[in-house]
């Protein structure tokens, strides 16, 4: 059996919010394993964070670049914040979600592609003069993109610092042959949504199927602390899947500006102002710094080392 370490339990804690010796316990349960520890606490109804993502913790900004009909999304770390107001950092970011484009997202063509600075060399390179120039580490991260075939593309910046630059981007590709005007508002719009509810996928079907079957689990478990009869807890957990749909699938989920519309009757209804059937082809959402936790320091701890105490 694995070892249940102090610093487990601690990391176990911090993820769900639940009690020290429930988190002991989970991990007790589960032989160590942190995520199935998880789902025994969600199970029982002893986590505070069922569906917490990572903590967000790392500095830099998010960029996004829309031109015709495909829009690209970028995330380029740092240290600190203070780089996120630095002018050439600025520029370099929307430089390279610009150039995202070109590559349909893909983050390591991206990294390859030719410096955005007017310099030799790459994309990668031309992080590697700024590390050396501005004093902090940096590292492109993450990218994606979304294009359509006919319609249009709309961005959403959170959190601005400049234009196109901020801390969560949203493009959102819409299909159709209506008002190219009407679909980028309703695209912004839908952006706007995205970026205060964080869905998971934009239908159903492109869901992670092991993700669901795993919310199965969780939710069968927590059906059957009630005692209830099979046949009821079947109903049950058919009903608490559609809830959990409606939680994290885009065109389920209740329009945050309309909450008598879904985001799918939303964007169906957006037809009749632009003048033709209107369909989402997809989105690409990026938090800056989602699933990367900072070391946090000690500043007490680090004096008393320094000074022998």
């Amino acid at each position: 059996m694995a070892a249940i370490t102090a610093a487990l339990v601690k990391d176990l804690r911090e993820k769900t919010g639940a009690g020290m010796m429930d988190c002991k316990k989970a991990l007790t349960e589960n032989d160590g394993d942190v995520d199935a520890a998880i789902d025994w606490l969600r199970a029982k109804g002893l986590s505070k964070a069922a569906k917490k993502e990572g903590r967000v913790a790392a500095d830099g900004l998010v960029g996004v670049a829309v031109e015709g009909t495909v829009g690209a999304v970028v995330e380029v770390n740092a240290e600190t914040d203070f780089v996120a107001r630095n002018e050439t950092f600025q520029e370099a970011v929307a430089g390279i979600a610009k150039a995202a484009i070109a590559v349909n997202g893909d983050v390591e063509a991206l990294a390859a592609s030719a410096a955005v600075d007017g310099g030799e060399g790459s994309i990668a390179d031309q992080l590697k003069r700024m590390v050396a120039k501005i004093g902090e580490n940096m590292s492109l991260r993450r990218s994606a993109s979304v294009t359509v075939d006919k319609g249009a593309v709309a961005s959403y910046i959170h959190s601005a610092t400049a234009d196109g630059l901020g801390k969560i981007g949203v493009v959102v590709g819409l299909e159709s042959e209506g008002n190219t005007d009407v679909l980028l508002e309703v695209g912004r719009k839908v952006a706007m949504h995205i970026a205060a509810t964080n869905p998971l996928a934009a239908v159903k079907e492109e869901l992670d199927p092991v993700a669901v079957e795993r919310e199965r689990q969780v939710l069968t478990e927590q059906a059957r602390e009630s005692g209830k009869p099979e046949a009821v807890i079947e109903k049950m957990i058919e009903g608490r899947i559609r809830k959990f749909y409606q939680e994290v699938v885009l065109v389920e989920q209740t329009f945050v500006m309309d909450p008598d519309l879904t985001v799918g009757q939303f964007i169906e209804n957006a037809g009749k102002e632009a003048g033709a059937p209107v369909a989402l082809k997809g989105f690409a959402m990026l938090r800056l710094g989602e699933g990367i936790e900072k070391k946090e320091e000690d500043f007490a701890a680090e004096v008393a080392a320094a000074t022998g105490q």
